[in-house]
C-alpha cells in the first residue's frame, strides 16, 4: 500500500504570508514605541519617516548611485571570492600536503580582524573600488575556504569505499560522491562569506570608500543626525543581505533537489 501525501496548493504560499504577516507586525509595532517617544526620535524615528526618506532618496537619485556601487562591488567580490574559495577549499580537504601547507595561513587569516588591513590597504591602492574589491574578498574568501574543506573531510568513507568498489576514477568520485555530498558545506560557506562581506564592504566603505556606497551614505545620515536616511540605509543593507542569501536557497534547490524535504 503506497501512503498518498496530499499537499495543500497553497503551502508554497505559507512562508510568504508569515513572512508579511511578521514584518507588518514589527512595523506597527516600531510605529507605535516611536509615536509613544519612549526613545528620543533623534535616534529612533518613525518607520512611515524612515520609508518616506527611502523613498525621497530614490526620487532625488541620492539613494540608487550609492546602492549601485555597493551592490555592484559586493557581487564581484564574492564572484572572485567563490572562484577561489570553493576549489581551495576542496583542495585542502582532499589532499594532505595541502592543507598542512595552506591551513596555517587560511586559519591565520580567518582570525584576523578585517579592520586591520584597512591602513595597509590604503597606503598599497589608496581610496576606492581596488581597496574595497580587497577587503571583499579578503573577508568573504576564507569562511568559503573552510567550509568547502569541512565538506570534503566529512564525506562518508562507506560512499567511497562504495564508489572505488564500482571502479569509479578520481574525477567520477569527485562529481558523483564528493561534490554532492560537500554542496551543503559550499552553500554554508558561501552564506558565511556573504555575511562576511558585507561586514568587508562596509568597513571599506566606511574608512576608505572615496565618498561612494551605502557605506558612505549610512557615515554621511549620522553626521547629520539623519536618522530616518540612517535606518532607510539600514534596511536596505539588511534586504540585500536577506535577498543574497535567499538567492543561494535557490539555488540549493536546483542544484540539490533531493535535500528538499516536502511541504506540510
Amino acid at each position: 500500500m503506497i501512503e498518498q501525501i496530499k499537499v495543500s496548493r497553497f503551502a508554497p504560499f505559507r512562508n510568504t504570508a508569515i513572512t508579511l504577516v511578521n514584518l507588518g507586525v514589527f512595523f506597527v509595532l516600531w510605529e507605535l514605541v516611536a509615536r509613544a517617544e519612549v526613545i528620543n526620535p533623534l535616534f529612533f524615528p518613525r518607520i512611515t519617516d524612515t520609508f518616506d526618506a527611502m523613498y525621497n532618496g530614490f526620487a532625488t537619485g541620492v539613494i540608487w548611485p550609492q546602492l549601485s556601487h555597493s551592490l555592484q562591488n559586493f557581487l564581484i567580490g564574492m564572484l572572485i571570492s567563490a572562484a577561489i574559495g570553493i576549489p581551495v577549499g576542496l583542495l585542502m580537504g582532499s589532499n594532505k600536503v595541502a592543507d598542512v601547507i595552506l591551513s596555517p595561513y587560511v586559519w591565520a587569516m580567518t582570525s584576523l580582524p578585517r579592520v586591520a588591513f584597512i591602513p595597509l590597504l590604503i597606503l598599497i591602492m589608496g581610496f576606492g573600488n581596488a581597496m574595497q574589491l580587497t577587503i571583499i574578498v579578503l573577508s568573504a574568501v576564507f569562511p568559503i575556504m573552510v567550509n568547502c574543506m569541512a565538506g570534503v573531510k566529512t564525506v562518508d568513507p562507506s560512499l567511497l569505499r562504495a564508489g572505488r568498489a564500482f571502479g569509479a576514477n578520481r574525477i567520477q568520485m569527485y562529481g558523483k560522491i564528493i561534490l554532492p555530498f560537500t554542496l551543503p558545506f559550499v552553500i554554508s560557506g558561501v552564506n558565511q562569506g556573504i555575511a562576511r562581506g558585507l561586514v568587508g564592504m562596509l568597513i571599506g566603505e566606511l574608512l576608505g570608500g572615496g565618498g561612494e556606497g551605502l557605506g558612505f551614505l549610512l557615515d554621511r545620515a549620522g553626521e547629520q543626525f539623519d536618522a530616518p536616511m540612517l535606518y532607510a540605509t539600514l534596511i536596505l543593507l539588511a534586504v540585500m543581505s536577506v535577498g543574497l542569501v535567499q538567492g543561494m536557497r535557490w539555488l540549493e534547490r536546483r542544484a540539490a533537489p533531493w535535500r528538499e524535504s516536502p511541504a506540510r
